[in-house]
């Protein structure tokens, strides 16, 4: 697993984690949100920028992704293999 960013916030009634991301990201592929050992996967479904969608992002971005699970803040987002 390399971790690629961090959830800088979360949308509850949404289900929308906020990542920073320190690598790139693309739509389909599987990331791991994790903090004090406890996590959940997550497939990205969709991901947005500032209200739009794209299917990749690069370092530096920050993105909105649907999440099944309520992700603890500033929990760490690995890139699974």
């Amino acid at each position: 697993m390399k971790q690629i960013g961090k959830i800088i916030h979360y949308y509850d009634k949404i289900g929308v984690a906020i990542i920073e991301l320190k690598a790139g990201l693309k739509a389909g592929e599987n990331v791991r949100i994790e903090k004090d050992g406890e996590g959940f996967e997550e497939k990205v479904e969709s991901m947005q920028i500032d209200h739009k969608e794209v299917s990749k992002a690069k370092k530096g971005d920050v993105v909105g992704i649907k999440v099944k699970e309520h992700p603890k803040n500033n929990a760490e987002v690995y890139l699974l293999d």
